[in-house]
């Protein structure tokens, strides 16, 4: 229970070595959206690397260069897709949620609360973390793909051009 033999503990420092290297290596080459703050596909992209990654560690079941395929497919698999939805506008509806206005010209925009399950208490905490003391004076909250809250005061506001493709903005 406490321990079985000195050679699996050198199997568990030479495999995590190993592992922990091809980790480090894969996540760079893969690019800077692996390590970005997640969407709902990089968060199962990144769950699975630490499944797999454990699993080679712990299990003598799985050979170091059979995991080590199992960890470059889900690279290549997540670089593909980031590709696609960089690429092929249909694919990042499939893969990423829409951003949607949560607030509207200082309106708070309950529907779109309930669609989302987020509370309003919410929405005024990401107001006031920016400073503002009144939604009156907010322009838009949005509730990003990532799941973050974006605030826009209405003296920034310009053309809004940064709310193109929000849903329930008008114009989107």
């Amino acid at each position: 229970m406490w321990f079985d033999s000195w050679a699996e503990i050198l199997r568990v420092v030479v495999v995590g070595s190993a592992s922990y290297a091809s980790v480090v290596i894969l996540l760079r080459f893969s690019g800077k959206r692996t390590l970005g703050q997640l969407n709902a596909f990089d968060f199962l992209v990144t769950v699975a690397f630490g499944s797999t990654l454990a699993t080679i560690l712990l299990s003598q079941d799985v050979a170091f260069f059979e995991g080590l395929t199992a960890l470059v497919v889900l690279a290549a698999l997540q670089f593909a897709v980031a590709w696609a939805s960089a690429h092929v506008p249909a694919t990042r509806t499939v893969v990423a949620s829409k951003p949607a206005a949560l607030v509207v010209s200082g309106e708070i925009q309950h529907s779109q609360l309930r669609k989302n399950r987020l509370s309003e208490s919410e929405i005024l905490q990401a107001i006031r973390a920016t400073g503002a003391g009144d939604v009156a004076d907010v322009a838009a909250v949005v509730l990003e793909t990532n799941g973050t809250l974006s605030v826009i005061p209405k003296s920034k506001l310009g053309n809004a051009s940064a709310l193109h493709g929000v849903t329930g903005m008008s114009g989107s």
